[in-house]
């Protein structure tokens, strides 16, 4: 088992230090000039060069990179060249909105999928199944912007019980900013639950085809206690994945969500620090982002043994 641990945090660093790799060079061919933009088109020359010089844009790239690389290490992220502080002070800013989001989004995509998939698995073929996936099929198909709009019409606008968009902030107190991410963490949640409910009824109906399920069947347990104590246990090693997968997604992938209820998270952030060329932002929050994935990766991959002790002894 340690050298199972070892061997997967020596491929998350290899993969962390090729992703920065990429990411530095992807934020460097694109186009368009920082100073230039910070100073405006009707800077001159030199300006742009002495501001190019102060922001170390004119160093050799190989330098850039390993000074850029270090900082990442000693979460010194640099300043930003649009706002002026530090970029790990918008980070710690920002993250205290799209976190408590993801994790609630999270949560609600896994209490609606479990149950649902069980249930579509326990019957297998019948009505209640067709319609259970006919719902998840259509979760799948509808984009969560819409779900977004719908939802803030419906409770925000027609009902009144929740605001239709911005942040109070957590002093305003947890309930009030919880209020606030209520709906956008359902239009989230939705769409990953129908993804998550599919995947758990067909590992399920997999592993009640197992030959230990009809035994234990056979010498009279309960069809409740096999379903819940043996068959969901065996099967949650696809679910445990996608909910890896989904949490990675719904941590970095809230561009459009945040974009609609106007949150100010990362995802805000991201698309308005590419908007105004600020690499340094976009940068280390991609490597965050980046890391974050690797690290649930991680998780997932331990968590594989705790749920299947075979795959213990397989290593």
């Amino acid at each position: 088992m340690t050298a199972y641990l070892l061997k997967r945090l020596i491929i998350a660093a290899l993969t962390l230090v090729l992703a920065s790799i990429v990411v530095f060079a992807v934020m460097e061919i694109l186009p368009g000039d920082p100073a230039r933009l910070m100073l405006g088109m009707n800077a001159s020359a030199d300006q742009v060069e002495m501001l190019r010089n102060q922001m170390g844009l004119n160093a050799p790239l190989v330098l850039r990179y390993l000074h850029w690389a270090a900082g990442l290490l000693s979460l010194d992220f640099g300043r930003s060249y649009t706002y002026s502080v530090p970029v790990i002070d918008l980070v710690r800013e920002r993250i205290a909105v799209s976190l408590p989001l993801a994790l609630i989004a999270l949560a609600l995509s896994t209490i609606i999928a479990i149950p649902v998939g069980v249930f579509s698995a326990s019957r297998q073929g019948r009505a209640g199944d067709t319609l259970a996936m006919g719902a998840a099929q259509l979760g799948v198909a509808v984009p969560n912007f819409w779900f977004a709009l719908m939802l803030i019409y419906l409770f925000a606008v027609w009902l009144h019980l929740v605001p239709a968009g911005g942040f109070p902030g957590w002093s305003a107190g947890i309930w009030a900013a919880l209020k606030s991410l209520i709906l956008p963490a359902v239009a989230l949640a939705l769409p990953q639950a129908a993804i998550l409910a599919r995947v758990a009824r067909s590992a399920l109906i997999e592993v009640l085809n197992e030959d230990y399920i009809r035994t234990a069947r056979a010498k009279g347990l309960p069809y409740r206690a096999v379903l819940w104590r043996h068959a969901l246990r065996n099967a949650m090693i696809p679910v445990l994945t996608i909910l890896g997968l989904q949490f990675a997604f719904l941590l970095a992938g809230t561009i459009i969500i945040e974009n609609v209820f106007y949150l100010p998270g990362l995802g805000r952030l991201i698309f308005q620090a590419i908007t105004q060329r600020d690499l340094i932002v976009v940068e280390s929050i991609v490597m965050l982002l980046v890391a974050a994935v690797i690290l649930i990766n991680l998780l997932v991959d331990f968590s594989y043994a705790i749920v299947d002790p075979r795959l213990r002894g397989r290593q």
